[in-house]
């Protein structure tokens, strides 16, 4: 029985270690997109990674505040028009609350779109 338990223990442990290293890897792959969009996209400043990285993180809590407070979820396709255009204002107030981010409103609309359709080919949803 106790044997159980600890085999029981060891294994919430592997998967808590699991769940961090995915939350990683999906900012890593958010960050590469966001500079690939930066890349493609008319009216979106060329950033560096660690910038990308920072972005990631501010979008990803940005939409996690949306999401709890209006039920909102800025996902550019997944959610329709009102997930687009949520998406593409997340993408626009990010650049004042990251240095070396700059983004014009429409390039944050079509950075929206470009993000979707990355996303779309390259889920950033590895948790």
């Amino acid at each position: 029985m106790a044997d159980n338990m600890e085999t029981r223990r060891e294994g919430e442990e592997r998967n808590k270690d699991r769940s961090w290293i995915g939350l990683i890897i999906r900012f890593i792959v958010a960050a590469i997109v966001l500079m690939i969009t930066a890349y493609v996209t008319p009216g979106f400043s060329r950033m560096s990674f660690g910038t990308a990285l920072l972005a990631a993180i501010i979008i990803a809590a940005l939409d996690y505040i949306i999401q709890k407070v209006f039920k909102i979820d800025a996902s550019p396709f997944g959610r329709g028009i009102i997930g687009f255009i949520t998406a593409a204002v997340i993408i626009y107030i990010t650049q004042f609350i990251v240095p070396g981010m700059e983004v014009t409103l429409l390039g944050a609309i079509i950075g929206a779109a470009v993000i979707g359709i990355i996303d779309a080919i390259i889920p950033t949803n590895v948790v």
